[in-house]
């Protein structure tokens, strides 16, 4: 079998005789329309739609999918080995047959993935604009003609009111998108941060269900995984305040049942020209449709002064924002008629006119909010002024009473009186957005209204609230690593319960957009000790939960703020560790020797205990095993001193891990049960399931299979309890490696392609590299040469990336067997050559293997 539709006939033969089966058996729910493609989407938590494209032999299902499918088609175990590799094999033809890719995304979800309801609340009041709900229904009409997904932009300048129109589009039509609504606000001109494309794909994967240990770090892979998630899903796809075109197309679906509407003050030119996109633009509305909104906001009032109403519309320059906060101000007041607030714009608009700039585009709402905010009460339009210093993409009640001085129920109350004015809108889970340009007026009056140092006085209550809670959620979350961290005292602010698990893992994940911002703004505003501090707290979340991108911004603004050694040393800890789970080896290496001087400079043990162990791993990846065991023996050791049990079991387990590359299985085995030891008496169960999955790996290599599988299988569970998908991904892939050395191939297949899964989901190249080579020496095992040689120059490209040279030569040897078994003799002995040339380097018992072969 090689290629897609000979793949297909086989599924849908599959379910024929499943079919049978069931119906023969009495089971005519699944044996009639349990399979037909609804019921199997049903049974899948899929689109009807994709089940279509797979068994139609128009798109080949992804390794996790493909799994399911077979699996729900009644396959058995040898049957859905035999089936997973026959994938591979076509996978791998039509991988030839286009040239060189990019990794895959990896497959969806095996669980019914949840369905997102993302849109902001419907707009109130909503009025007008008939021609271009008309125009956005047309372009859905005739979605079906379109080879890919349809998108259209609507642009119009600031406070037109293009968000408005789309969301109330999107909740007009959201039914006819049954598998979900994402959205995006991606902040194209807000004054601190635009929402980079890989923020917004993976709070989009979040949003499908997916973990956040399973989302990749790489841009490209996390599209590849969206568009595989989106691929046959009815969706809609609201992308807000985009800036440019370069800022969408990564968000951009492939499947042609996805519709993307993005709204921008760009008339996004590239994306219609490239893209093919259908633009839908707004200017401010006419006379007419500006007199009906302030009707519906306000009521009979606007009938009864039509001239005054009509005024009122022009003097907000006829634009949906500046319309709604005048309406509001009127509504407010019943006693006050159109004409007395037609008066009080005019007298605001001629004192800013004093100060504005000619052209300058915000000159025409500028009254509106001025005299908005001067009809707050005193201490919500301080609290307005106060938000112009948040540097965050939206705000709550506590960081609100922290900027203010002020009880948390009194800040709520502020966000409510702001939020009935439309200065703030309610955003989701008790947070609150601005609009960009609402934002930069309240950047404005706090320049205007603070002083210096009420500015200094709100922003460290701000700043220091988010580092002292963030503190406070990492001691409940990661514990043992309390040491490692800094300790800021509690914040006077009022702060959220954090002392739960589940309500610190929540917190840390809807502030993360803030916190990042926040340590941004603080390292290049003044406040370097913040920064640091956010830096040396939250580095273990966001390596753990994969947030690779606020990682690095995170720690390289804290690098460029730090410049006493101790601080400076565990910040360039942080970078280095996030460079080593992306496989920037060398990267890693130097941050953690700068890390490691720094430490020692300052006497920090368990800062340098730390640097010591990371640049054990890094010598490891990078074959030079006498500095790795040096680098891990040392850090052990101070360990072992200072009386730091967390760190002594974590340096067991590397140490462990190197002696059994060196092949001394003993001594290896002894340090992962001593490491286990260590780790059950702790109750630390996530780091038993290593220290255990690293025995059974070393009792395979001693032909103790048995009691391998014992202790792998105990890993597995440890890692699933503790949500540990990396951790699930390498038991997986070891006890597929001891099944093929039990010979029991179809067992070795399942679990090897489950791994594999994993390894593309979480961006982990290591384990992906090391289980395309435990999948090559299964093929080869099973007689499939063609499709073996196939993963070993998979395994071969991402070991040679990432500098880890033991993984080069495993992929070589692997390569080397596949060619020779296939009859390329002289290919298979340069390959041998090559592979002996790096394990004699090394010094491992690989060399002995490979040189027998040679012989041979």
């Amino acid at each position: 079998m090689q290629t897609l539709p000979e793949l297909a006939a086989l599924l849908r033969e599959l379910r024929r005789r499943h079919a049978r089966q069931q119906s023969s058996g009495g089971a005519t729910t699944r044996g009639g329309a349990g399979f037909t493609y609804r019921g199997l989407a049903a049974a899948a938590g899929w689109s009807h739609g994709i089940i279509g494209e797979y068994l139609s032999g128009r798109v080949l299902p992804p390794t996790g999918r493909f799994d399911t499918l077979i699996a729900l088609l009644g396959a058995s175990s040898a049957e859905q080995g035999a089936l997973a590799t026959a994938r591979d094999r076509v996978e791998e033809n039509r991988r030839q047959a286009s040239g060189p890719r990019g990794a895959a995304g990896g497959g969806a979800g095996q669980s019914c993935p949840p369905v997102p309801h993302q849109l902001p609340m419907d707009v109130r009041g909503f009025a007008g604009r008939a021609r271009q709900l008309a125009e956005l229904d047309a372009l859905l009409d005739c979605e079906e003609q379109r080879p890919a997904a349809l998108i259209c932009a609507v642009a119009g300048p600031a406070g037109v009111g293009k968000t408005a129109l789309a969301v109330h589009w999107a909740h007009r039509v959201a039914g006819q998108f049954p598998d979900g609504q994402l959205y995006a606000d991606l902040r194209g001109y807000d004054p601190q941060r635009p929402l980079a494309p890989a923020e917004a794909l993976a709070r989009f994967l979040r949003g499908m269900g997916v973990d956040g240990d399973q989302i990749p770090a790489d841009e490209a892979e996390l599209a590849a995984r969206y568009r595989t998630m989106l691929a046959g899903r009815r969706m809609l796809v609201v992308l807000d305040n985009a800036h440019r075109a370069d800022q969408v197309r990564p968000l951009l679906p492939g499947s042609p049942s996805c519709f993307v509407l993005v709204t921008s003050r760009d008339d996004l030119a590239g994306l219609v020209a490239r893209d093919g996109a259908g633009r839908v633009s707004l200017d401010p509305l006419p006379a007419g449709e500006a007199v009906t909104l302030l009707r519906a906001l306000i009521g009979p009032r606007v009938d009864a002064e039509p001239e005054a109403a009509a005024a009122l519309a022009e003097r907000c320059a006829r634009l949906p924002l500046a319309l709604r906060i005048a309406a509001e101000l009127a509504a407010a007041r019943p006693d006050m008629t159109v004409a007395d607030l037609l008066d009080g714009l005019q007298d605001e608009q001629d004192r800013l006119d004093l100060l504005a700039v000619a052209e300058d585009p915000r000159t025409a709402v500028r009254s509106v909010f001025s005299w908005s905010c001067q009809h707050l009460t005193r201490d919500a339009a301080h609290a307005f002024s106060l938000l112009g210093l948040h540097p965050g993409p939206d705000t709550d009640d506590y960081a609100l009473a922290a900027l203010a001085g002020v009880p948390l129920r009194r800040a709520r109350a502020l966000l409510g009186e702001l939020a009935r004015a439309h200065l703030v809108a309610p955003a989701c889970q008790g947070r609150y957005s601005m609009h960009d340009l609402l934002r930069a007026y309240a950047a404005e009056r706090a320049a205007e209204t603070l002083g210096p140092a009420e500015r200094d006085t709100a922003r460290n209550g701000l700043f220091g609230y988010f580092l002292s809670t963030a503190a406070a959620a990492m001691d409940t979350l990661f514990p043992h690593e309390h040491s490692l961290r800094p300790h800021p005292p509690p914040a006077p602010a009022p702060a959220p319960p954090v002392t739960e698990p589940a309500a610190a893992a929540r917190w840390l994940d809807q502030q993360r957009p803030a916190l990042t911002a926040a340590a941004v703004f603080a390292a290049r505003h003044g406040w370097p000790e913040h920064s640091i501090g956010l830096s040396r707290v939250l580095w273990r979340a966001l390596e753990v939960g994969g947030h690779y991108t606020e990682a690095l911004a995170i720690h390289s603004a804290a690098a460029e703020a730090a410049t006493a050694d101790g601080a400076r040393a565990g910040v360039l800890a942080n970078l280095g560790s996030i460079h080593w789970w992306l496989g920037n080896h060398r990267t890693a290496q130097e941050y953690f020797e700068q890390s490691l001087a720094g430490h020692r400079e300052a006497g920090e043990a368990d800062g340098e205990a730390r640097a010591l162990g990371r640049l054990g791993l890094v010598c490891e990846r990078l074959g030079d095993y006498p500095a790795a065991l040096a680098r891990m023996r040392e850090a052990l050791a101070i360990c072992r001193r200072t009386g730091n049990r967390y760190g002594e079991g974590s340096h067991l387990i590397n140490l462990g891990t190197l002696h059994r590359r060196l092949g001394n299985y003993p001594e290896a085995a002894e340090l992962q049960r001593a490491a286990a030891a260590v780790f059950t008496e702790l109750g630390e169960i996530r780091l038993e399931g290593y220290a255990l999955g690293n025995l059974g790996a070393t009792d395979s290599l001693l032909g103790r299979h048995p009691e391998a599988l014992a202790h792998l299988h105990r890993a597995l569970a440890n890692c699933r309890r503790a949500a540990d998908r990396g951790g699930e991904g390498s038991a997986l892939g070891t006890i597929g490696a001891v099944y093929r050395r039990l010979r029991s191939y179809p067992e070795a297949l399942d679990y090897l392609h489950r791994a594999l899964a994993i390894s593309r989901e979480t961006g982990d190249r290591s384990l992906e590299t090391e289980t395309l080579s435990a999948l090559g020496d299964t093929l080869h095992d099973m007689g499939e040469a063609r499709t073996a040689l196939a993963q070993y120059r998979g395994a071969l490209a991402l070991a040679s990336q990432a500098g880890d040279r033991f993984e080069q030569a495993r992929a070589l040897d692997g390569a080397a067997r596949a060619l020779a078994t296939a009859g390329q003799r002289g290919q298979a002995r340069a390959h041998w050559q090559q592979a002996l040339a790096i394990f004699s380097d090394l010094g491992v018992p690989e060399a002995a293997q490979v040189r027998a072969r040679l012989g041979g």
